[in-house]
């Protein structure tokens, strides 16, 4: 997709994101055969649910319809939220990602995997989990010391919430 095109789509469609209480997070165009795709990512602090996917996707889907941004031919528009393995781009995507395991690519070399804890306008606050049976330590990361960073799955936490409320 041409720069141009998706300042466009971004321009025409962010108002209308927003105006549904989300956050207009992505915007790709992929060509599937002679098809083309517009992928539309949107999520909020509170993440997004089934209702309001479906309520910001009738509402693109019109503005859409009545303008010429996809070009003449045939597209078909996938609105959704980030993966489970979301990169973090964003001050809102860390703060969205507290008592979130992250896997840190950092800008002194190597990579660090700990939970966010807290997150300002400077960096984070994290905990590093212990190893072979040792305590969790905490590290505090600015912004400036990561390169890249990406949430990551975890299969088998235990919610402390639930454990406390127990």
């Amino acid at each position: 997709m041409s720069t141009t095109q998706s300042e466009r789509l971004r321009e025409l469609l962010e108002p209308l994101v927003s105006s549904q209480g989300l956050d207009l997070e992505e915007i790709e165009v992929d060509s599937v055969g002679r098809k083309r795709v517009l992928r539309v990512v949107v999520d909020s602090d509170t993440g997004a649910d089934l209702d309001q996917i479906a309520d910001v996707s009738r509402v693109l889907s019109a503005k859409l319809d009545e303008t010429d941004a996809m070009g003449e031919g045939e597209y078909t528009l996938e609105v959704g939220t980030p993966g489970a393995e979301r990169l973090l781009t964003e001050h809102r995507h860390y703060v969205r990602a507290t008592e979130r395991l992250v896997k840190f690519q950092l800008a002194e070399g190597g990579e660090l995997v700990a939970r966010i804890l807290k997150v300002d306008d400077e960096g984070v606050d994290t905990e590093v989990p212990g190893v072979k049976g040792r305590k969790a330590t905490a590290r505090r990361l600015a912004f400036d010391d990561i390169v890249r960073a990406r949430v990551q799955v975890e299969f088998s936490r235990k919610d402390n919430k639930k454990e406390e409320e127990a």
